[in-house]
């Protein structure tokens, strides 16, 4: 497992080969394993096969061709309504219709969907996590009839890998781990932990395709600007809230 951890990809380009059932449920089943809070598991996982859905999927998450080459599609979910039926029919009374608690099953749904990437890719397939999944919610919303108490919150593509892209590079540990107290950053230590990537080839390769002066620029003006956050959270959080975990009184 541990080669596997550090050997992570993220793979975009898939055989058309199936997943097993039988693969398939032992990925599933060391999702099943994460950690949970309070061992509630307020977390579900819609399995997509059927190449209809696949394409409304696909739709949905931009168009990238990964959704329909991969064979498995999985949507993780941050997820009361189970748990909150179950109290309701054993006459105690739920109060997971808050922030607090979309937070506790986001984290759930997360756990679990890290167990999975590790099983699958110790198990020969590749894997790659779809951030589009919280820009368009309430589309897959529609599309996977999620009921009230359920909120989208990462998707996952699963398969036979097409190809074996290049590890990417990491920032040195320094830059995430702070030793008993939170030791905040100067001019000097940012430029030391990010020395390797902007000196590296493709950033220089990067810089030249998209005009720029920095790295850093790329992101905030090309990857992920203000205007692209600032719309896609005003429209995830009307999805929380209509989904019923906005009631914070």
């Amino acid at each position: 497992m541990i080669e596997a951890i550090q050997n992570h990809r993220s793979v975009r380009k898939f055989k058309p080969d199936a997943v097993t059932d039988d693969l398939l449920n032992e990925i599933l089943f060391a999702g099943s394993r994460a950690s949970t809070t309070g061992n509630m598991q307020v977390y579900s996982i819609i399995v997509t096969q059927n190449e209809e859905l696949k394409k409304k999927l696909w739709e949905i998450h931009f168009k990238q061709n990964m959704v329909l080459e991969a064979p498995v599609i999985l949507t993780f979910n941050a997820d009361f309504n189970r748990f909150s039926i179950w109290c309701n029919l054993r006459k105690a009374q739920p109060g997971y219709d808050n922030f607090l608690s979309f937070i506790t099953a986001c984290t759930d749904a997360l756990l679990a969907s890290q167990n999975i990437a590790l099983e699958a890719e110790n198990s020969g397939l590749g894997i790659c996590y779809l951030g589009t999944t919280t820009y368009n919610a309430d589309k897959i919303i529609d599309v996977l009839h999620l009921p009230k108490g359920v909120v989208p919150v990462t998707t996952m593509v699963i398969g036979y890998p097409a190809e074996i892209p290049e590890l990417t590079d990491r920032l040195p540990m320094d830059a995430i781990i702070h030793r008993e107290l939170y030791q905040d950053y100067t001019s000097v230590n940012i430029d030391k932990i990010y020395a390797e990537r902007e000196d590296s080839e493709m950033t220089r390769q990067l810089l030249k395709i998209n005009n720029k002066e920095s790295l850093a620029q790329i992101f905030t003006d090309n990857r992920y600007t203000k205007k692209d956050n600032v719309f896609f959270s005003k429209k995830y959080l009307e999805v929380i809230e209509k989904q019923g975990f906005m009631n914070n009184k």
